[in-house]
């Protein structure tokens, strides 16, 4: 993955001696020299990772770190400073680094450090999409058992709930009725009612109340769970 990483750093040489060294790891890098230009960036910016100055003008690099952990952002961060006693260091985590690095620095430590708390923001991202579902617009949380539509909650009982979930595992592609009988009320044979008909029919006035289609019936082969056009 090429991970896009902030530098916010006011001396010239150190900017330029980390972001060369980052760009020529493979990461893909932006720097600023400013803590006010920096906040712009990282609110606007999608970074994987932040790398501050402690000291720098316009506002300082705790200060930048604080109003972002405030606005509840949690891009790992890594803060850099020519302070280096523990006292400093307690309080630049306490700002909200995930780490701190006292000058001077080899790269080589540098660059352990971005790798690891990237290794840890990415297993971390992966865990939490094992136990969620995104179709388009429709968010399905495995664990709360929860739906959203464009940040709409939509509430579900369980057998509808359960057959969103297996329409989402199969996103895109047409699910029988045979396939949904078999899978969501576990029986082997068709019984030669409409019940899948009806639970697609209210699961489909809840999520697209006000929304466009997403449930799509595929006429003489089943349904399509969608976010079309």
């Amino acid at each position: 993955m090429n991970h896009r990483i902030l530098i916010v750093e006011d001396d010239a040489a150190a900017a330029d001696f980390v972001t060369r060294g980052l760009a020529d790891a493979g990461f893909a890098v932006e720097s600023c020299e400013d803590g006010r230009a920096g906040l712009a960036r990282a609110e606007t910016g999608n970074f994987d990772l932040w790398i501050f100055d402690r000291m720098l003008p316009g506002m300082d690099g705790l200060s930048l770190l604080g109003l972002l952990r405030e606005q509840g952002r949690r891009t790992p961060a890594i803060m850099l400073s020519a302070l280096g006693t523990v006292d400093d260091k307690v309080g630049g985590l306490a700002a909200g680094a995930d780490d701190y690095l006292a000058k001077p620095f080899s790269f080589a430590e540098l660059r352990a450090r971005v790798a690891a708390l990237l290794r840890r923001a990415d297993r971390a991202e992966a865990e939490t999409q094992a136990t969620r579902i995104v179709v388009g617009d429709l968010e399905i949380d495995l664990l709360s058992r929860t739906v959203a539509r464009s940040g709409r909650a939509v509430s579900l009982v369980a057998r509808e709930f359960h057959l969103l979930e297996y329409l989402a595992r199969h996103a895109g592609e047409v699910v029988t009725r045979t396939m949904m009988l078999e899978h969501v009320w576990n029986c082997r044979f068709d019984p030669g009612s409409n019940v899948v008909d009806v639970h697609i029919g209210r699961l489909r006035r809840k999520l697209e109340e006000g929304e466009r289609p997403i449930l799509h019936t595929v006429r003489g082969a089943g349904y399509r769970l969608a976010v079309e056009g």
